[in-house]
């Protein structure tokens, strides 16, 4: 930029514009406008103030330049045109003439680049042109740097503020989806001469997808059932809560598994409208008659070990719920259940864990565990498989979904 020698009343003069100016971005940002208001508002001071007829400014925004504002007579749209290296590699932080960097003919209407410095990194670019002989000095550079890093600066604070906002909001989401999951979960389960019941639970994030029930329906009859919603988050556990109280309306309503499925499934269908889905397991215990009637929707099979060390899949049901408006094909199950059975109910956090060479738990996994283990305390048979997943687990306890596991001992 070429020096101009100035006399003490013009020196004045352009002192009180840059006052001027000084005092409209301050303004501005006191007003809380808008990004874009303000981009605005600082090229019109620049034209107004300081008699700057053609201005490019040029910021960084998440690692890429970008040009947020174009504004000149004859000159082309440089939103449209990328940053040239040249000027990225010629200015080493100080202002530059552009004539001798060989820049493209959309550059000729503009005379100097200003370096935008803060902790020692170019943060932005301001491109001048046609600049009144009078406001052509290294002094006056100077002063469109201060006055651009205080825009940026307070734009920054501006964007700081939100994402502490919108950080804190989300916080507070996720503090009320834990607490609408946590409550959804059964404070007691059943535990008496007939039947135990244990369950344990590991999220894989703060609010995980998965959810278990256990609701008495009258003196000899129980319904449990274990869940895995699509997704995760205050999506799925809001999801999760309209699933419980629609169970909780129709055991109310003592209607039957194949009616509490069928219902449940346009529940979701029409709150979801097809987007997400949940799988889960249904089952009826009567202890009187020792029969379990059970739907599987699409659910990780569970496991019924018997005594002898037989093994049954329970596997009868329909898909998975809230996929279409009607399920097809439903089935309900039925097994007599001997003493000293174990069912072993989980999601599918559980099996879908894998070693350096990439082999899965899998099933397999589980009934080799059950094969040694079967007759723990249900807490510590499932503190025995947590701890075989995590042994055998590449990540160790960092799982890639959530785990649940609910297990009914029939005496």
């Amino acid at each position: 930029m070429p020096n101009s020698t100035l006399t003490p009343e013009k020196r004045l003069f352009l002192k009180d514009r840059e006052l001027g100016a000084l005092l409209e971005i301050t303004q501005a940002i006191n007003q809380d406008h808008s990004e874009g208001a303000l981009y605005k508002i600082f090229q019109f001071t620049l034209l107004g103030q300081l008699n700057i007829r053609r201005l490019v400014l040029y910021v960084k925004e998440e690692g890429q330049w970008q040009c947020v504002v174009s504004f000149g007579a004859m000159l082309p749209d440089f939103r449209r045109v990328s940053l040239p290296e040249s000027v990225l590699r010629g200015t080493g932080g100080q202002p530059a003439a552009l004539a001798g960097m060989g820049l493209g003919t959309e550059w000729s209407m503009l005379e100097a680049v200003i370096p935008v410095v803060r902790n020692d990194e170019v943060v932005a670019y301001v491109f001048i042109g046609n600049v009144h002989e009078d406001y052509a000095s290294g002094e006056a550079a100077k002063f469109l740097e201060t006055l651009s890093n205080i825009l940026l600066g307070a734009i920054d604070n501006r964007r700081l503020g939100r994402q502490r906002v919108a950080a804190a909001a989300m916080r507070k989401e996720i503090e009320i989806a834990q607490e609408v999951q946590t409550m959804l979960f059964p404070r007691k389960l059943p535990n008496d001469a007939h039947v135990a019941v244990a369950a344990s639970y590991v999220p894989h994030t703060a609010v995980g997808g998965d959810y278990y029930d256990v609701v008495d329906i009258d003196a000899n009859r129980f319904l449990f059932c274990v869940a895995d919603v699509s997704g995760k988050g205050v999506a799925a556990s809001l999801l999760m809560s309209n699933f419980q109280a629609g169970l909780r309306t129709l055991l109310r309503q003592q209607v039957d598994l194949a009616t509490i499925a069928q219902e449940l499934n346009n529940l979701i269908f029409r709150n979801a409208g097809g987007d997400k889905f949940i799988t889960v397991f249904f089952g009826v215990y009567d202890r009187a008659s020792r029969v379990l009637q059970y739907v599987n929707a699409g659910h990780n099979d569970p496991l019924l070990v018997f005594d002898s060390g037989q093994v049954e899949r329970l596997r009868e049901g329909t898909i998975m719920l809230g996929v279409m408006d009607e399920l097809p094909g439903l089935k309900v199950g039925e097994v007599h259940i001997p003493g000293r059975a174990l069912l072993l109910n989980y999601t599918d956090g559980l099996t879908e864990v894998f070693d350096a060479n990439q082999e899965e738990f899998g099933e397999e996994g589980i009934l080799a565990l059950l094969a040694q283990n079967r007759y723990l305390p249900l807490k510590r048979l499932h503190e025995e498989l947590l701890a075989s997943i995590k042994a055998y687990n590449v990540n160790g306890s960092q799982f890639a979904d959530d785990v649940t596991i609910l297990s009914c001992r029939f005496k």
